[in-house]
């Protein structure tokens, strides 16, 4: 009788899920329970059979007494496991299934997925890695509550299987039920089948009592907690029956929860602040519909696009398939076929969201035939890109058979010979006409002879090949015929370039025809008959030309000419080559300039070559170029690639560099160095005349009727806008001017145009420098000095003046310097203020004024680092200037650098400073005493116009600086003096 009284409400529940099965029948008591007994028999059958009953205080009872639904229960013996992890020692790997899935459920377990939705009658293969979600469905599958809420999450890029927030998934999803387990222990494999729609409400927490009712289950404990579970459970059932009864659709169900309930299972008090695992959800289901046309037309083409894609496509034959077997009717409910169609595509997520949220279905079937629709064309092209491939390799393969059969054919009849012989036949055939040294000819024998054993398809085969291409490739013993000529020599280097005197002669010799260590080059080569191989050096201010007349050199010579830079270089591989262990290994730039120009004498340009790249984990390059750049070991030059000895000997290379410091010393120890320095107005001007301007005429498509430079306009261009040594700057002016008329002839504004000093602003806007100096009348304190940059020589004043008054009160004074000035400048002016102060009080016993002033040194321009000895003159004289409050004479530029006793020593840059001081209209410069050789060097064109001073102590600079005396005399300039400055500094030495 308590049994009976117990199972009522289980038997009413089951009546109504009963009745959702089976609508058109009654719904009587004979028939619930005609439907009631047989399933309760069959699960009592599966019961006994798998050793599910359960001994209660000394009686055996059924799980569907103690639970609320009837489930089936298989047992394994071996549960899988691969070891990843221990499997619990309370848990069965056995599932439970459901025979009825029901129609209300309100509280499920959250499992977030990526990429697709799961859509209601498919089925999907889920993975489980987080403990506290898989420990969660092990305890509902115990509780034979295998039921969950796929969800999808809004960020693909989220990898959690535990979302920390409800705004992370979409709060539509599906309820499925778990149809398989897999427990691996530390991961669990799910295979779920989606039944219905649902929405999430809210998020709940479970306590610890619905924790601790699944370990009760299976532990000994005290006989009050496994009633009161039993009671819960059975109020649950009851509640939950008699709010289903009230209901008219059982579909639309909102599940309420009692008191009792609500002991196991309550809402978080705020939301997110725990990670969401439980949810409580309501069943979500689509508006009603009738079967209109519009329904029919869309199922029907539905049914269209995917019996097209199948056709197309066999693997999607195999996904409906398995989608379609249950076996009933698609065409006969539109709510199945939207959802199969927008399973079957490979859509974005939000899309396939966007279908499974649709309620209205005339709205879903035509997302669905859109998604349906895109995935046809996709197919469409995959089809007809497969298509093309497909015939491409058909003709390939074709042609390929074709060849080899042509091929034999040959062979046969003795038109062809195998490809070993004629590869071997072909590389004896190029080293047939060249003299080839003993130790490579028995190098390339080797090859050769090793070539006829490999097999034509192996790596070896071809790492062979490629090295006795470069072998043959070499001009063994062929060089080309030099010009010996100087007349005809000296005519083409003054076709291409003006000036440049010391340049010419070196490489015509026109000078001595001495032999010896200066003997020109060409001069030493017809008087021996031999060529010979030098390495020289061009350094000097960008723009002067340094590239360019190697080139002209080439061609006045006759010889083959090849460039490549060094600038940046960090791989000693780019000179010596890579061994040939490696892939896609090459000679060094010595081999492939031999191979390049086909010759052994050419002129190779190492360009840059004071900005080489520093040593690293690759090597360091420049000390790669110094057996290349020896002439007493290039003849034996060895490549790593080639691995035999070159003779570079014959090989003329020439070297550029804007400054030498930065040269590795050994380096520049084995090169000859020229000096190019910059050009002064007379050269710029005939250069342009000679060459810029005829060049971008040409460029611009101009002709002598339609533009026309006058000098003014040059000279003004050269002054206000071009002061730099070279003539870079100038050119890109020039050009400007010819693009600006191209433009106006273009637009017949004029036909016509003169450009001169007035109008040339037109064409190149205002000048850039408008003023040649700073003071054009100096006062007390302050003198100009003579600096040399990389860009040229350049004018700087040095500034002295009081910091602060004395007060009257006799101390020991102080000095500051400013003008980022460097270390040597700095020591220069604790040098110079000894030799001022020394000086002082020999003429002018009586001035204390450096001993009890406080003096401010300044150097202008102060963002321009300056550095260097040979201001040391310069600044004296300003101090002596202040002391005295006198002013130096005027229109008077010096330099040179003084000692602690007040001699002046000699400074290197004498042309460029020379230039600097012509530049700004100085009258008379100092200069050491023993530079009057370097002087003495500079054409008369510098020269003329200047009253030049030599001084060997202080003493003579303040005689000239002080007094009317003038003492003219006019000598020359120099050997180049490298100062230990960076490029774009001024350096006083």
């Amino acid at each position: 009788m308590t049994m009976n009284v117990k199972l009522l409400p289980i038997l009413r529940h089951r009546g109504i899920i009963a009745r959702s099965f089976n609508k058109g029948r009654s719904a009587d008591h004979q028939a619930l329970s005609i439907f009631v007994k047989p399933q309760q028999a069959r699960a009592e059958y599966f019961a006994e059979k798998s050793r599910l009953l359960r001994n209660v205080r000394g009686r055996w009872f059924h799980p569907a007494v103690m639970s609320v639904r009837f489930y089936a229960k298989t047992f394994s013996r071996n549960p899988p496991s691969d070891g990843d992890g221990d499997q619990p020692g309370d848990y069965s790997a056995s599932l439970p299934a459901t025979v009825v899935v029901p129609e209300v459920w309100p509280h499920v377990p959250v499992i977030a997925i990526n990429r697709n939705p799961v859509f209601p009658r498919f089925i999907k293969l889920i993975e489980l890695t987080n403990p506290i979600l898989i420990d969660l469905i092990r305890r509902k599958i115990k509780l034979n509550q295998p039921y969950v809420g796929v969800f999808l999450k809004k960020s693909e890029e989220n990898e959690a299987e535990i979302v920390q927030s409800l705004d992370d998934i979409y709060s539509i999803g599906t309820f499925a039920q778990v149809h398989e387990v897999q427990d691996l222990g530390n991961r669990m494999r799910l295979v779920v089948m989606a039944h219905r729609r649902i929405k999430i409400i809210h998020q709940i927490l479970e306590d610890s009592d619905a924790k601790s009712g699944p370990q009760d289950d299976s532990m000994t404990t005290g006989k009050m907690s496994r009633r009161s579970l039993r009671k819960k459970m059975e109020n649950k059932v009851v509640e939950q029956s008699e709010k289903v009864s009230q209901e008219t659709d059982p579909t639309e169900i909102k599940p309420s929860v009692d008191s009792t309930e609500k002991n196991m299972k309550k809402p978080l008090d705020t939301p997110g602040s725990l990670p969401i695992l439980m949810v409580e959800v309501v069943n979500v289901t689509h508006e009603k519909f009738k079967q209109t046309e519009e329904i029919k037309a869309l199922t029907q083409e539905l049914i269209k696009t995917i019996r097209d894609i199948i056709s197309m496509n066999p693997l999607y034959r195999e996904s409906l398939q398995q989608m379609l077997h249950q076996g009933q009717r698609v065409v006969d409910n539109p709510v199945y076929l939207s959802d199969l169609g927008a399973a079957l595509t490979g859509a974005d997520a939000e899309e396939l969201q966007q279908v499974l949220e649709e309620m209205d279905i005339i709205k879903r079937l035509r997302l669905s035939l859109a998604l349906l629709k895109k995935e046809y064309e996709l197919s469409k092209l995959q089809q007809k890109i497969g298509k093309e491939v497909e015939e491409k390799v058909k003709q390939q393969h074709r042609k390929y058979i074709l060849h080899e059969q042509l091929k034999v054919i040959k062979k046969e009849l003795g038109l062809e010979k195998d490809d070993k012989d004629a590869i071997e036949e072909k590389y004896r055939e190029r080293i047939k006409q060249k003299i080839v040294p003993k130790p490579v000819m028995d190098v390339l024998e080797e090859e050769l002879n090793k070539l006829s054993f490999l097999e034509n398809h192996s790596s070896e085969f071809n790492v062979t090949r490629n090295y006795l291409d470069w072998l043959t490739s070499m001009p063994w013993g062929v060089t080309s015929a030099e010009n010996l000529n100087l007349q005809e020599a000296a005519e083409i280097l003054d076709q291409d370039h003006y000036g440049m005197e010391d340049i010419k002669k070196r490489i015509l010799g026109m000078e001595c025809l001495q032999l010896q260590i200066t003997t020109e080059f060409i001069a030493v080569s017809q008087l021996k008959g031999t060529t010979q191989g030098k390495i020289l050096c061009f350094h000097g201010p960008p723009g002067v030309g340094k590239t360019s007349i190697a080139k002209s050199i080439s061609r006045a010579l006759n010889r083959e000419y090849f460039r490549f830079s060094v600038g940046g270089m960090m791989d000693v591989a780019e000179i010596k080559g890579h061994r040939r262990t490696y892939v896609g290994a090459m000679p060094g730039k010595a081999i492939q300039c031999l191979k390049k120009t086909k010759t052994e004498n050419p002129l190779v340009l190492i360009d840059e070559v004071d900005k080489i790249g520093k040593g690293g984990y690759q090597g360091d390059p420049a000390s790669a170029l110094l057996e290349m750049l020896d002439p007493e070991q290039n003849a034996n030059f060895l490549d790593h690639y080639l691995d035999v000895p070159v003779d570079l000997s014959k090989v003329l290379f020439i070297c550029t560099a804007n400054v030498t410091d930065t040269i590795p010393e050994p380096l520049r120890d084995r090169m000859e160095m020229i000096d190019m320095s910059g050009y002064v107005a007379e050269e710029k001007l005939a250069i342009a005349k000679q060459y810029l301007i005829p060049q971008a005429r040409t460029e611009s498509g101009l002709n002598n009727e339609q533009i026309s430079m006058d000098d003014n306009a040059l000279s003004v261009l050269i002054k206000s806008y071009c002061r730099e040594s070279g003539v870079r700057n100038l050119q890109k002016h020039i050009e400007k001017v010819h693009r600006k008329v191209a433009l106006k002839i273009v637009k017949k504004e004029a036909e016509k145009i003169t450009v001169t000093g007035s109008n040339l602003h037109d064409f190149v806007g205002k000048p850039v420098f408008t003023h040649d100096r700073m003071y054009d009348i100096t006062p007390p304190g302050v003198v100009m000095g003579l600096a040399w940059t990389a860009m040229g020589g350049s004018t700087l004043f040095i500034e002295t003046t009081i910091r602060k008054p004395t007060g009257g009160k006799k101390s020991e004074g102080t000095f500051e310097v400013t003008g980022h000035l460097g270390d040597v400048m700095k020591e220069s002016i604790h040098i110079a203020m000894t030799v001022a102060r020394n000086h002082l009080k020999h003429v002018d016993p009586a001035n204390t004024f450096l001993y009890d002033s406080h003096i401010h040194i300044h150097v202008p321009e102060g963002a321009t680092p300056k550095d260097g000895p040979s201001a040391g003159v310069t600044i004296a004289t300003a101090l002596l200037s202040l002391a005295k409050n006198q002013a130096i004479r005027q229109d008077v530029a010096m330099t040179g650098e003084v000692s602690l006793i007040g001699k002046v020593l000699p400074v290197g840059g004498i042309k460029e400073k020379t230039i600097a001081a012509k530049r700004v209209g100085v009258k008379c410069i100092i200069l050491p005493d023993e530079n009057k050789k370097d002087f003495d060097d500079l054409p008369n064109y510098i020269t003329d116009g200047l009253e030049v001073h030599f001084a060997s102590t202080v003493d003579d600079v303040y005689r000239i600086c002080f007094t009317q005396t003038k003492e003219t005399s006019s000598f020359e300039s120099d050997k180049p003096f490298n100062a230990q400055v960076s490029p774009t500094q001024p350096a006083f030495g």
